[in-house]
């Protein structure tokens, strides 16, 4: 009886692969859950300046009826970035284009903060 061994190559990741993937895996996931809800606020300011631009009524209201339906509209989707008095309005043919800008700053730990620049625009 012939008995041959085999010498395989082992494949895989060791202990300290696993634990460097895994440290930034969740230093990643930790930095989304912090910055994360600051995009998602400015793509619902996005969506509402868009939905606002596009309603007949709003070619035509004054200030305060915009402002009313800005008020509406951030009430139902909990937009607390802006307010009313941020947004600029501007005559584009028969519509209108809503634009703002404004920045979040976010503590990410000890001293060092993230600070975010947008700017939603209606036309976009």
């Amino acid at each position: 009886m012939d008995l041959e061994v085999k010498m395989h190559k082992q494949r895989g990741i060791t202990l300290t692969g696993f634990l460097v993937f895994a440290v930034l895996f969740i230093a990643a996931m930790l930095l989304g859950f912090k910055i994360g809800p600051a995009y998602m606020e400015y793509l619902t300011i996005q969506k509402t300046l868009r939905t606002l631009a596009a309603e007949p009524a709003m070619k035509t209201a004054t200030r305060g009826e915009f402002n009313s339906a800005w008020n509406a509209r951030a009430g139902m989707d909990n937009i607390k970035a802006i307010g009313y008095d941020d947004i600029q309005i501007e005559k584009d043919g028969s519509g209108i284009v809503l634009s703002a800008e404004y920045s979040v700053r976010v503590p990410l730990f000890g001293n060092l903060s993230a600070l975010m620049e947008f700017k939603p625009r209606s036309d976009q």
